[in-house]
């Protein structure tokens, strides 16, 4: 199995901490997001890694990683990034991660062991994370509903409250090339627009309202983290 990191945005909400790199390269714990993550597949058994790049590609490029560039990584979303390695999605199962987060290999295993097209993990025990990333909870978080064999329902609306909330989407899933093909036949049934601004949640919602029932909720009770403004890199640190 293969994974692809997508490290092609810059995190423009961490305002001057992402000014002169990715933010894959911020340092926690005095080893860099990237590397971390590079730690953790390779602990689980991946070698083959890959990283999409974009912002500042010649910071990821010697890095020993085959890398797959997305030239638009200004004005697209993230769909779009993982579209550019579509050479490996078309052909085997890669696990992707989002490059904001940190985990361990045992997340990363869940993802190999299971056998679903589209695997996703989530973290069921989410609410004292965003607890202390959020005054507010429901601010930032997104639905997340699955059924009794943990077929995701519903995931990435606005929720009204907790109760629509079983768990928070973290950026680690696992494609296989049908579920890969699935997301291909999504994208081209959109205007070029919407295509660029499609988000992975965005994306999974999607195949779920056209009856796709493959997405298996993978849970994950790990240390973990997500990056998404210099409050939450305050807080970590």
């Amino acid at each position: 199995m293969k994974a692809i990191i997508l490290a092609a945005g810059r995190g423009s909400r961490m305002n001057e901490l992402t000014e002169d790199i990715p933010k894959c390269l911020l340092e926690i714990g005095g080893k860099s997001l990237l590397s971390q993550q590079i730690e953790s597949l390779r602990d689980a058994g991946i070698n083959e890694i890959a990283v999409v790049t974009g912002y500042r590609r010649e910071l990821l490029v010697d890095l020993g990683l085959v890398e797959f560039n997305n030239p638009r990584w200004a004005v697209t979303n993230m769909v779009s990034s993982l579209a550019c390695a579509a050479k490996w999605l078309e052909l085997e199962p890669c696990v992707v991660s989002y490059s904001d987060i940190f985990y361990d290999s045992t997340a990363v295993i869940s993802l190999i062991n299971d056998y679903s097209e589209l695997a996703v993990t989530y973290d069921p025990n989410w609410l004292e994370l965003w607890t202390s990333r959020f005054e507010d909870p429901l601010v930032d978080a997104e639905t997340f509903r699955k059924d009794e064999r943990n077929t995701i329902k519903e995931i990435g609306n606005k929720p009204n409250s907790i109760d629509e909330i079983e768990g928070q989407y973290m950026g680690l899933l696992r494609f296989t090339p049908s579920a890969w093909k699935k997301f291909v036949d999504i994208r081209s049934s959109l205007d070029s627009k919407t295509c660029d601004n499609l988000h992975m949640t965005g994306a999974l919602q999607l195949l779920i309202e056209q009856g796709y029932k493959q997405i298996k909720a993978i849970p994950y009770y790990g240390k973990w983290a997500e990056f998404d403004s210099s409050n939450d890199f305050k807080i970590y640190s």
